[in-house]
């Protein structure tokens, strides 16, 4: 077993758990077998489910964990009364070195609180930051931040472009990701002073990745940049707004589907291309949001993904831990330079 990367896994949070985690942990088995798996939860409930796949089983340690944080909870009532749970065990089995990574599917803002107190930040991160890939026209963009920090100055942004590129070249396989900041306008003098000092730094950053300027919102869908860099409030909202127009747009398709007898048969002759649709934008694919900038890697998987999509955030945090993705974002950030003086020409006024 020495040698073998060890991942955490919090059994008991998501709406399916544990039967969706420990699917998940045998699907994402058969892609990376040279994994082994300590899993935290409810052992009564978790041990009959690895019965059911001996070769999972045989590479699991379970821990038993009474407790678990509610979906509900506030994140300082998950701090306060959460030390047992799973959640946190889990987080602290890579804090004290026994797991490489922790993947949960739990309480999203528990999640966030218990990873920044228990493992705390990158040097030269101010905050951690939500990131995650999506499909575009071009493959996948990866985007942040998607929620934790609500107002961002302008290291923040600068601090997110390194952390995105570093997970662009990670998980996407890019050498030299392209970073955009989200911006009301192309116009280098559009946006607030914040966003126009992130831009003038990265300007001249001398580091794998090449930046390509401010980008609009319809830029996100066509994969203009690789790298979508915002503040957690844009971010978080400019998500919802993707997710909910997809499934506008996959209702609007059904219900014309059904209009008629006609449009039923024109959905019979085009189903081998609406079954490729659906499998290019099915979510479960793009499962797997990183915590950015904690000194441990830690994957937050949607709270009401099934066996797939938690087989996927494993999978991510998989190729986060053996890029050395930390190592990337610690090497690079002693090279960012400090911000231009007032009078700097690169801001634009």
């Amino acid at each position: 077993m020495s040698g073998r990367l060890t991942i955490a896994l919090d059994a008991m949070g998501g709406d399916h758990a544990p039967d969706m985690v420990v699917a998940g942990a045998e699907l994402a088995r058969e892609r990376h077998p040279g994994v082994n798996y300590l899993v935290f939860g409810d052992e009564n409930r978790i041990a009959p489910l690895l019965a059911k796949w001996p070769a999972l089983r045989d590479i699991t340690t379970v821990v038993h964990t009474p407790d678990a944080v509610a979906a509900d909870a506030k994140p300082s009532v998950a701090l306060r009364g959460g030390r047992n749970s799973s959640m946190r065990r889990a987080i602290d089995a890579v804090a004290d070195g026994r797991a490489a990574v922790v993947v949960s599917a739990g309480n999203t803002g528990a999640l966030m609180a218990m990873g920044k107190m228990v493992l705390k930040t990158l040097p030269g991160i101010d905050r951690p930051a939500i990131a995650s890939f999506f499909p575009t026209l071009r493959g996948e963009s990866v985007m942040l931040d998607l929620g934790a920090n609500l107002e961002c100055d302008a290291n923040n942004l600068v601090q997110f472009a390194v952390m995105g590129a570093a997970f662009a070249r990670s998980v996407l396989g890019l050498e030299l990701p392209t970073v955009g900041l989200l911006n009301v306008g192309s116009e280098e003098q559009k946006g607030h002073e914040a966003i126009r000092e992130a831009a003038a730094r990265l300007r001249v950053l001398d580091l794998p990745l090449r930046f390509d300027g401010f980008i609009e919102g319809n830029d996100i869908g066509t994969g203009k940049v690789d790298v979508v860099v915002t503040d957690g409030f844009t971010g978080n909202v400019a998500l919802k707004t993707a997710e909910g127009t997809a499934k506008f747009f996959s209702e609007l398709l059904q219900r014309t589907f059904r209009s008629s007898i006609l449009a039923k048969i024109g959905y019979l002759l085009a189903r081998p291309a609406f079954i490729k649709l659906k499998a290019r934008t099915d979510p479960r694919r793009y499962n797997g949001a990183m915590f950015l900038g904690l000194r441990g890697i830690c994957v937050k998987s949607h709270g009401g993904t099934d066996e797939i999509g938690f087989a996927n955030a494993i999978c991510v945090a998989y190729d986060l831990a053996v890029q050395g993705f930390n190592e990337r974002v610690k090497e690079e950030m002693p090279h960012l330079r400090p911000a231009p003086g007032p009078g700097s020409e690169a801001v634009a006024v």
